[in-house]
């Protein structure tokens, strides 16, 4: 699931940025003050708590600012090959038959796995914002701040990866049970009008499979993967020793 928090923030800065009505009324530090206190309001109940994980895919577009308001943040981002991530899409699409769901707006963008794909990777829908955001942080002068979990990485060895993570972030091990970690989302994803959106298997593993897309997609969107080519980011990758 995703957190309101990057929505918030957005909102907020659209509302106190140039060209809005108290853009030339509100200064820097108003703003930055506001949008500190923001974070503060929200995890209000857990103050208390040295380490807040907030999940939202624009956090990585987003990097210089997090960086001034709190200096240790650190982004964890898990990929995956996007032909496989469009290739689960297109699955859950095609479960939910009598459904128009509401990843895509119109017929035009929903009528064929074409139209479905490509509409995905704009790069202001679910697939491309993510990828195009995740781009710009790695190539950026914070991806020192970033680290990159190969999904498949993970689902093959969880333990191992884990542990590289919690040494990314500077935090004690704690202990997983990698074999019931399952999770379902119902009340947010049928408005959606795609069940199963955020569900979770109960165990972690790699669940072999043909792709539904058709070769010529596969191999187009397959190509996409920015993070297997570590020149020219200083990002943190986990990858196999032979990449």
């Amino acid at each position: 699931m995703t957190s309101p928090v990057g929505s918030l923030f957005t909102g907020m800065l659209n509302q106190l940025g140039a060209g809005s009505e108290f853009g030339p009324v509100v200064d820097r530090d108003t703003r930055r003050r506001l949008l500190r206190g923001l974070f503060d309001s929200y995890y209000a109940g857990t103050i208390d708590r040295e380490v807040v994980f907030d999940t939202n895919r624009l956090w990585s577009a987003r990097l210089p600012a997090l960086l001034d308001l709190f200096p240790d943040t650190r982004l964890i981002a898990c990929v995956r090959n996007v032909a496989w991530v469009m290739d689960s899409l297109e699955r859950l699409y095609r479960a939910n038959p009598y459904e128009q769901t509401k990843l895509f707006a119109d017929d035009s963008e929903r009528n064929t796995v074409y139209s479905r794909v490509d509409t995905l990777a704009q790069r202001n829908r679910l697939v491309g914002f993510a990828w195009t955001a995740l781009k710009e942080a790695y190539y950026g002068e914070q991806a020192s701040s970033i680290l990159v979990v190969d999904y498949d990485l993970l689902a093959r060895a969880p333990e191992r990866v884990m542990r590289l993570v919690y040494e990314f972030i500077g935090e004690p091990w704690f202990e997983h049970d990698f074999e019931h970690v399952s999770y379902d989302a119902p009340a947010f994803d049928e408005p959606l009008g795609i069940s199963g959106l955020h569900r979770v298997r109960e165990r972690v593993a790699i669940e072999p499979r043909r792709t539904v897309l058709p070769p010529d997609l596969f191999e187009q969107y397959g190509k996409l993967s920015f993070w297997q080519d570590g020149q020219g980011s200083a990002a943190n990758v986990i990858r196999n020793k032979t990449d």
